[in-house]
């Protein structure tokens, strides 16, 4: 075990993304910081007029092709998405899972809502058809441990396994407690991250009601606007970003190269509100600095942020608030979410492995549908597209309903 206090740099060796931007990590990245328009914005039936009735989907993927009909039907939604960004991830980092020690890997997996539409079909089943027509599956395919089950049992990871649920903080959440395990010599690799599938007329009727979403349906890709002036809330999106952690040692014993380093990891929680952040940002400053001091780095050190930036307005003057007084005006800030909606407790598993390739490219995505950036928004934001930067250090912070932040801190390998 690390002694408190020391550096211990874990090492990311692979990733895999499932979003509307791209099937995979590399389209991801491509459209991500190209500001490629999103194919996945659709209009689904369970949507049909609501305020907001579009949704970021993963529209052309194909489950069967990647896991065949028999595996498919013992997943949710949510679950397939987690097991193909995990596969993916294992291939990416050079993994053989059928020579590993699968007692020594580790499965981190948050979700916000876990199989929820699954969930919606089956509670309409019931109302309709009566109780001998429900799903035997119903607690088995709608709980939160769906995606972290599914993935423990297609690579036979047999070590310690966790669900994270902090609402949309948990994927990054997810991550920090696999880097707490390899550091705790809990495991030599961890599978950590998060996902996301809660498309559900009832989970969107609400955030409309909240006034928390956009209602921009006459041009659904310019809806999601963050830190911009004229922002109106997120759109919902689903989604998966895993990446491979690994023990330096682990890595260097198996030649594995690092795609960059984890340095630290902090989380609180504001105990102010059930919805709205504390206004002064205390609880995310405290992550932060938590996060960074585990690094043996400060604010100065950054070079980006990859921000949780929800196109609400009170988040995106919170955080940005927030980074402005741990970081001065010196990193890049983006948020990827007009790009890939708001994917809940996905997000921070999808940004965070941006966050990676922004620092192994070193190239900062832009903030796409930033036109007019707010004057109450003290940072750089980086607009329209990508900017190169010499990164050697960046961040990624996160907030969620309830009260949660999270902030994970990295550097190139």
């Amino acid at each position: 075990m690390t002694a408190p206090g020391t550096p211990f740099p874990v090492a990311v060796t692979g990733l895999g993304m499932v979003t509307a931007a791209g099937l995979d990590a590399a389209r991801t990245w491509r459209s991500v910081t190209t500001a490629t328009a999103p194919t996945g914005i659709t209009h689904p039936e369970e949507l049909r007029e609501l305020p907001c009735d579009f949704f970021y989907a993963a529209h052309e993927l194909d489950v069967d092709a990647h896991l065949g009909v028999a595996a498919r039907r013992l997943m949710d939604r949510v679950a397939q998405l987690a097991v193909i960004a995990a596969r993916e991830a294992v291939a990416d980092a050079g993994l053989d899972t059928a020579s590993w020690d699968g007692a020594r890997v580790a499965v981190v997996i948050g979700s916000a809502h876990g199989g929820l539409p699954f969930y919606d079909r089956q509670a309409a089943v019931l109302a309709e058809r009566g109780a001998r027509r429900v799903s035997p599956m119903v607690s088995v395919l709608s709980t939160l441990n769906g995606p972290t089950g599914s993935v423990c049992r297609d690579l036979d990871a047999r070590g310690p396994s966790l669900s994270l649920s902090t609402a949309c903080a948990s994927g990054t959440d997810a991550i920090g407690t696999a880097y707490q395990m390899l550091r705790a010599d809990m495991c030599d690799l961890a599978l950590a991250g998060g996902a996301e599938s809660a498309l559900s007329r009832l989970l969107v009727a609400s955030g409309c009601q909240m006034k928390a979403m956009s209602t921009r349906r006459e041009n659904p890709a310019a809806a999601v606007r963050p830190f911009d002036a004229d922002r109106d809330g997120f759109v919902t999106g689903e989604g998966a970003g895993l990446l491979v952690l690994e023990r330096p040692e682990h890595a260097a014993a198996r030649g594995a190269k690092a795609r960059a380093h984890l340095m630290g990891y902090g989380s609180t929680n504001d105990a102010y509100a059930p919805v709205a952040p504390e206004p002064d940002g205390r609880g995310l400053e405290r992550a932060l600095r938590t996060a960074l001091a585990a690094a043996g780095l400060s604010g100065a050190d950054l070079g980006h942020i990859n921000a949780h930036g929800t196109s609400t307005a009170l988040n995106d003057l919170v955080e940005s608030r927030v980074l402005h007084r741990v970081c001065g005006e010196g990193p890049l800030v983006t948020s990827t979410k007009a790009m890939t909606g708001h994917t809940l407790g996905a997000c921070g598993g999808i940004e965070t492995a941006l966050t990676v390739l922004a620092l192994q490219h070193r190239l900062v995505p832009p903030t796409v549908n930033l036109d007019a950036q707010d004057p109450e928004i003290p940072v750089e934001v980086v607009a329209k597209a990508a900017r190169a930067a010499d990164l050697e250090c960046a961040a990624k912070t996160s907030l969620g309903f309830g009260g949660h932040n999270a902030a994970l801190v990295l550097t190139r390998a």
